[in-house]
């Protein structure tokens, strides 16, 4: 999952960063409401965290351009503010969430994996395709019950696919979703991935669509044509 950090304090900025990647998220980060802005239009998040005290433009402002140019991304709002009305202000902009500063970064991490999770149509923390269990909160994956120790990427795009489970996901997505803005999107990483993983919890976990992408299906949802 990728997530755009908009946070014009140096210090709090970076450690958001750190701190996410540390927990398996590709991570962008601006420091202006100008960047901010930029990369939330032209790239593709999972969800933003967006501080509304920001220089250059302020973060209403750029929620709510995002907003009038179809930007459905989920966007977590920061803010110093001890006013209802902000909030309010900022609930009424686009926002799906905030967070008063200062707060747990324990509560910022759950908050994002909600909103991530409600966005894709998930409504548990654990997602389920056939006896696979990948939990979003531990970040542990299993099989028949029995645990499965994946690579940090290998995890990621994981992830991905089981919260779009049944859908046909291509391969420009997953790469869009799964790194940040200066990885070398004409690598093949995504097929060795793919063929790790089928390694590690079966040949047909993820089907290829030929011209088209990859897909995990609950074998439960198949069809008879399909079996």
């Amino acid at each position: 999952m990728r997530v755009l950090i908009v946070e014009d304090e140096p210090s709090l900025g970076q450690q958001l960063r750190s701190t996410l990647e540390n927990v398996g998220y590709a991570v962008d980060l601006a420091t202006d409401g100008e960047d901010g802005h930029f990369l939330g239009a032209n790239e593709t998040y999972d969800a933003i965290v967006l501080d509304l005290g920001l220089p250059e433009i302020d973060g209403l402002t750029v929620l709510d351009r995002w907003r009038k140019d179809g930007k459905k991304t989920p966007v977590l709002v920061l803010t110093a503010r001890d006013s209802w009305s902000d909030k309010v202000a900022g609930l009424d902009a686009g926002a799906d969430d905030y967070l008063a500063k200062p707060f747990q970064t324990e509560e910022l991490i759950a908050r994002l994996r909600a909103l991530i999770r409600r966005a894709s149509g998930n409504a548990s923390s654990e997602l389920k395709a056939g006896d696979i269990r990948l939990d979003t909160r531990s970040g542990k994956v299993t099989r028949a019950g029995e645990p499965v120790k994946l690579t940090a990427q290998e995890y990621k795009l994981l992830s991905y696919l089981m919260h779009h489970k049944g859908k046909v996901v291509s391969r420009t997505e997953l790469i869009e979703h799964i790194y940040d803005q200066d990885f070398d999107r004409d690598s093949n990483t995504i097929e060795v991935f793919v063929t790790r993983i089928r390694k590690k919890l079966g040949a047909d976990t993820i089907t290829t669509i030929r011209g088209l992408g990859y897909s995990l299906e609950d074998p439960e949802d198949r069809t008879p044509q399909d079996a």
